[in-house]
This record gives structure tokens, C-alpha cells and sequence, in this order.
């Protein structure tokens, strides 16, 4: 039974990964300046430029009518069942899109709410695919992907709550909201919401932080690692060397650029690290 696997835009799956294993990513919409489309067909500069001069710019899940034509596609190709992997139901309505959509679909659809998202989301969806390219049955494609989304940690750094204020996303990091701003937040997802994790002072305390404890979640276990940023800078990279240095069983490690979606709510300034045991 060929399954076809399906996430979002916020999974933040390099294109050229999702078309090696076959993936197909539903883009979560903007809402910039009154412009309402596909976060794929902004600019990304554009947008980061807007959030730091302070425009509006926010999210909606997809139409339910872009997962019932991506389901479709996946039918005419030949898949007799599909498994759709979306970001937490707790921070998007995505997943009741791909619900509603589903209803009206002539195989399965096994619509995953995967209670995270980011690289999280990405690792999961990679590998479901992987699961289903060695030919298993939607079950054995769920538990892979189940068992991946449940092992990983998102770990963020943000420069301010304000932007995760604004969209409404905070969840129980509100507890840090008037945190001095030399203090810097670092976060994670927790019971499928922004969690606080730690209060450091300083950009560069934070980020080492942020380092030590991805090198802490790491341990000793065979991992994939992904470094998250919406705009480049050398910040990755330094972040990036030192993991390779400091985790004894680091199976791949990559750098990725996070989804606007994403950025549109925690600041064009965050970095995440996702650390996902490979099990």
C-alpha cells in the first residue's frame, strides 16, 4: 500500500529533502499589510524587514480546499492511503483544516496532530517517509512518526515575548512577559504550547545557554540535530560548531531557515535548536 505523507509549511523541511522522500508541504498562510496568501509567495526579506520595522504581520491556517487538492494530487499519484502531519492543534487550526478536508477524500487520511512543530514537525514527517518509501502500512508510517515527534525537544531563543504576545501563541511563557530586556528568554514546547525554559542575561549567555542544553538533551543517544533561523547570520554557524564538537553521537546535523509563520511569532531575531533522538 503506497502512503502518501503530507505536513505544512511550519515543519521547515528544506525543499530539496521534501522532493528527495516525496513530501508535500501545505503552506500556512500570512497575513501582511493586508495582503492575505501562501507564506511561500512573500518575499522572506520582505517580511523579515516588516517585522522589525513593526508592521502587522500575522497567520492563518490553510484553506481546507488546499488540503483537499494536495490529498487529490496524492490520490491521482497513485497513493492508497495518506498520513498528514501538522503543528501543534494548541497554535494553529491547521490540523482541523486537514480534517475537514479529509472528510472528503476517497482513501484514508490519517490527519496527525503532532502536538509541535519546527524540525520537531520536519524530523517526524522525514521519517514517516522513510517508513513509507520501505514500503510500510499507514500504521507502521504513523508510529515512525510518532515515535520521532514524541523524542524531540525544541529549544528557542528569542530576543523579546513581544512578538509571541502580539499573535496570541505565548502560552505559559506569559509568566516571563516584563522580563528586564537585558534578560533574554529561552523556551521550548511543552504539552503542545510555548513553555518557558530559562532567564539568562545577555544575548551571548543565552545562546550558550541554549547550546548546553541541547547538549544536555543529546546525551549520549544517537541524534539529528537542526539549527533554526529566519535571517542568516554567522550566529548559526557558531552554534552549529560547537554541537558537532560537544555531542559524542551526532548523526546529521543541518542549518535551516525557520518558516516566516514561525518567525511571525517569535521575532525575526530567535534561533531554535530541535534535537531529535534517532531511535
Amino acid at each position: 500500500m503506497p502512503v502518501a505523507v503530507i505536513t505544512d509549511s511550519t515543519a521547515c523541511i528544506p525543499e530539496q529533502l521534501a522532493a528527495q522522500w516525496g513530501i508535500s508541504v501545505v503552506q500556512v498562510q500570512i497575513v501582511a499589510d493586508g495582503r492575505v496568501d501562501d507564506e511561500n509567495r512573500f518575499n522572506r526579506e520582505d517580511l523579515i524587514e516588516m517585522l522589525r520595522a513593526g508592521h502587522s504581520v500575522s497567520t492563518r491556517p490553510p484553506d481546507p480546499g488546499a488540503f483537499f487538492w494536495t490529498y487529490q494530487d496524492a490520490v491521482s499519484a497513485g497513493a492508497d492511503a495518506i498520513v498528514s502531519l501538522h503543528i501543534s492543534s494548541r497554535m494553529s487550526q491547521t490540523v482541523a483544516a486537514a480534517r475537514e478536508a479529509a472528510q472528503q477524500v476517497r482513501v484514508p487520511v490519517y490527519v496527525i496532530d503532532s502536538g509541535t512543530t519546527s524540525m520537531s514537525l520536519g524530523f517526524s514527517a522525514l521519517s514517516a517517509a522513510r517508513a513509507a518509501a520501505a514500503g510500510g502500512a499507514p500504521q507502521r508510517v504513523i508510529e515512525a512518526a510518532d515515535r520521532r515527534y514524541r523524542g524531540a525537544s525544541e529549544l528557542l531563543y528569542v530576543d523579546t515575548l513581544e512578538y509571541l504576545r502580539r499573535g496570541g501563541r505565548i502560552g505559559a511563557a506569559s509568566a516571563m512577559l516584563g522580563t528586564a530586556l537585558s534578560i533574554k528568554p529561552l523556551l521550548t514546547v511543552r504539552e503542545g504550547e510555548v513553555a518557558p525554559l530559562a532567564r539568562v542575561p545577555g544575548g551571548k549567555r543565552a545562546l550558550a545557554k541554549l547550546t548546553d542544553l541541547a547538549v544536555r538533551r543529546a546525551g549520549n543517544a544517537g541524534v539529528d540535530i537542526a539549527v533554526a533561523c529566519a535571517a542568516p547570520t554567522d550566529r548559526e554557524l557558531s552554534v552549529v560548531g560547537q554541537l558537532r564538537q560537544r555531542i559524542p553521537n551526532l548523526n546529521d546535523i543541518v542549518v535551516v531557515r525557520a518558516s516566516t509563520v514561525i518567525a511571525a511569532h517569535v521575532g525575526p531575531g530567535a534561533l531554535g535548536i530541535t534535537v531529535a533522538p534517532t531511535l
